[in-house]
């Protein structure tokens, strides 16, 4: 089984990590390839693209314009959004970091899709974003890329199971790529019957954060997630659309 995150837009390059031994992305060439072309958009483009103050603009552009100086970090590490100050890294042990390593992935709108200890450098590049070098959006840049390189890690894994705990945006990138005989869970949480985005994307990682914990392979055995208060929901529940509620 291998659980699916999407990034986050805030980013920790400051706190202190562990000794590890790193490993380079799958995609190393694509993200610097993105970021040079990004480089050359002005301040008031990435603005509008991304919806973002001048303030942010301005920092993107600078981190475009020096992506090949900047410093890396393990991914696990560098993400510090809702989803995961659910997964909370900074207390997991860190013998369990290996078998995230194996059945954890995020997916990125730069790197397309990294493993927890792949190194990356800050920047911001939402997967939505209507902007790619010679096409109208960015999932039409990366096309089958990453869905292809997600399913050779499923088959990899052998269980050839996905759980989904990324949001649409980014599923998009995956969405349509993976082979017919890929079981795909999503997840979707409730506080009672209400969606609540902040929550939601918490208890992303907290799950993933779980399934890391508890070493679990078995899909059926994710129905066991209790973090928070949520509970599996089984009358509100499909074989691959599962409900946790609290």
């Amino acid at each position: 089984m291998i659980a699916v995150l999407s990034p986050a837009k805030t980013l920790d390059y400051e706190s202190p990590i562990p000794d590890l031994a790193p490993t380079r992305p799958r995609f190393a060439k694509e993200a610097q390839t993105l970021a040079a072309a990004a480089s050359h958009l002005t301040q008031k483009k990435l603005s509008e693209l991304m919806q973002i103050s001048p303030a942010l603009a301005k920092l993107n552009a600078d981190r475009f314009r020096n992506f090949a100086d900047a410093p890396e970090r393990p991914a696990i590490f560098g993400f510090d959004g809702d989803v995961y100050t659910g997964f909370d890294v900074k207390t997991l042990e860190e013998e369990a970091l290996p078998f995230a390593q194996d059945h954890l992935r995020l997916l990125s709108g730069l790197y397309g899709m990294l493993r927890p200890l792949d190194l990356m450098r800050p920047y911001r590049l939402e997967m939505g974003t209507r902007w790619a070098p010679r096409h109208k959006k960015l999932t039409d840049w990366w096309g089958d890329r990453i869905g292809k390189a997600l399913a050779e890690d499923v088959a990899a894994d052998g269980e050839r199971v996905v759980l989904n705990l990324a949001s649409q945006e980014y599923w998009a990138g995956v969405a349509g790529y993976l082979p017919a005989d890929v079981r795909v869970v999503a997840i979707d949480f409730r506080d009672g019957d209400r969606f609540v985005s902040f929550h939601a994307k918490k208890a992303r990682g907290m799950m993933a954060r779980w399934m890391v914990e508890h070493r679990i392979t078995d899909i059926d055995a994710m129905r066991g997630f209790d973090s928070d208060g949520y509970a599996f929901d089984a009358a509100a529940s499909s074989d691959d659309q599962w409900r946790f509620s609290r």
